[in-house]
């Protein structure tokens, strides 16, 4: 059951220490190497330390993304985490996509994602 997410679900639920709720909902979660970039992890911001530990506990993996045009394509309309959570998400064939803007939810409706 292959779960992709964007960085605002991940970083929300981070901040107000509720990352887990994630975990026990989904088990794993995969991102691609652009939202690892927006989490920001290496920096002490509100909700990194538990994002790293989740990270380091293997519930949250980096997925390198393959289908990079379908990415540069969705970037022309949204933002890099959210263009390639979806190019992702399509990939692995996801049953679910997180997201939490708009429009990145229309895309990825429009291309039959969850």
């Amino acid at each position: 059951m292959p779960v992709v997410s964007n960085t605002s679900p991940i970083l929300n639920l981070a901040i107000v220490d509720q990352l887990i709720l994630l975990h026990r909902q989904f088990g794993e979660i995969l991102i691609p190497n652009a939202v690892l970039d927006e989490l920001k992890v290496g920096e002490e911001r509100p909700g990194s330390q538990a994002i790293r530990e989740a990270i380091s506990s293997g519930w949250i993996q980096t997925q390198a993304l393959n289908n990079e045009p379908l990415a540069q394509l969705l970037k022309q309309t949204l933002d890099r985490g959210e263009a390639e959570a979806i190019a992702l998400a399509i990939e692995l064939e996801a049953d679910w996509t997180l997201l939490d803007e708009r429009e990145g939810r229309k895309v990825a409706k429009s291309l039959g994602l969850t």
